[in-house]
């Protein structure tokens, strides 16, 4: 989505830097900085969205997000994520209940009096005016001096390693470029809040994973607080401090990185956070966390039960590819076994990707790392798997 006018770049923040852009925070600003993370800046209250007055495309979202924090909206298409954070921005207007930034309520406020940066995937930069310009521009809009806008814009392009090209337009950049420039031009005000929508969707690979780096080095290096919306799982979990994961209009999980892709809470998060095999069974036996699962080729495995409460229950169990093995050597204490066939066999540089046939299905991966002596399966072998009984996960039916 494009920008609407430059008004959406103005904040309503203090006018001096809180830290020099370009320099490392002394250590008394680092504590500052880090004892302020934990208490609420931006809070959605019962926020609900709808286009048509009938279909709710965000459902009675709460959600609070900590000042300092890294907080990524992740979910497939559709799923509400971009329509929050455009409802953050001002640029769109939730049909019922409040959105909150620092203890206001900001439904009202425009988008240029909510003092909030905006990263967009376009970029969004002015094709006929230089890199400085850009920059400069909606600073000399604010009434802001010459000498002041001139420190502002060196700041925000040595941030970000662009100095150089102050006197060159969009145009004269790589995609690589203009994002950093798009960068600079969302903190050049020092916002205390960013919020970026697909920023590195039109990069390359390595780009983006460079990119990655670079933008949550300055979230750590300014303690601004970010709000980051993508599809890509591998880049919420490289950035994030926490991450909502969303699917029809609903928060289905939100945790850190780790707690996300280790303990999903329900079968979505599990198969849309990293790679993932999921058995189908019922449930035989309960007992606290512990559960005993009938696989529907009739195979018994155990399970930590995570959202099922009943015996006859219909579950699916999620196992991490990575938490298999097939070596007797190598299986963890207390492992349960099942007969496998190998499918076919992946060669994909540090790890080797296996495919395998586990309980009627021919879709269960296993994965190996690529390392010296690593004995090499071949298609059509059989073997027994294993895994620890709590990384096998009983979830509602997919």
């Amino acid at each position: 989505m494009k920008c609407r006018n430059w008004s959406c770049q103005l904040t309503d923040g203090p006018h001096n830097l809180r830290l020099a852009l370009n320099n490392k925070p002394q250590q008394g600003e680092r504590l500052l900085l880090d004892n302020r993370r934990g208490d609420t800046f931006v809070a959605f209250e019962n926020v609900q969205k709808s286009y048509d007055g009938q279909t709710l495309v965000v459902k009675d979202l709460n959600l609070s997000i900590g000042k300092g924090e890294f907080l990524t909206m992740l979910g497939p298409s559709g799923s509400g994520k971009t329509t929050c954070l455009m409802m953050l921005a001002g640029f769109e207007t939730a049909t019922h209940g409040e959105i909150r930034l620092d203890g206001r309520p900001i439904n009202q406020v425009p988008p240029h009096k909510r003092g909030i940066g905006m990263v967009f995937q376009n970029y969004a930069l002015f094709p006929h005016m230089t890199v400085g310009e850009n920059l400069s521009f909606p600073l000399e809009v604010r009434g802001m001096g010459k000498p002041e806008r001139e420190t502002r814009v060196k700041r925000a392009l040595d941030m970000v390693q662009m100095g150089k090209f102050i006197n060159r337009r969009p145009a004269q950049l790589s995609g690589g470029q203009q994002q950093r420039i798009a960068l600079a031009r969302a903190l050049v005000f020092d916002p205390e809040l960013v919020l970026m929508d697909e920023p590195l969707g039109a990069l390359d690979k390595q780009l983006r994973e460079h990119m990655q780096f670079e933008i949550k080095h300055l979230h750590e290096e300014l303690g601004i607080t970010v709000v980051y919306v993508t599809h890509d799982q591998g880049e919420a979990l490289t950035m994030s401090d926490r991450i909502a994961v969303f699917n029809d209009g609903r928060i289905q999980q939100l945790a850190p990185p780790a707690a996300l892709y280790e303990t999903p809470e329900n079968s979505f998060v599990a198969n849309f956070i990293g790679e993932n095999n999921a058995l189908p069974g019922t449930i035989e036996q309960l007992q606290g966390d512990k559960a005993l699962v009938r696989l529907d080729d009739g195979g018994v495995i155990d399970a930590t039960a995570v959202n099922i409460r009943d015996v006859g229950q219909r579950t699916t169990v999620s196992i991490r590819p990575e938490r298999v093995e097939f070596k007797p050597e190598m299986m963890p204490q207390g492992a349960h076994t099942i007969e496998a066939r190998v499918v076919d066999v992946v060669y994909m540089g540090d790890i080797l990707r296996a495919r395998l046939a586990v309980a009627g299905s021919d879709n269960f991966v296993m994965k190996m790392r690529n390392t010296i002596g690593q004995t090499r399966l071949q298609p059509g072998q059989q073997i027994r798997i294993g895994w620890h009984p709590q990384d096998a996960r009983a979830l509602d039916p997919t």
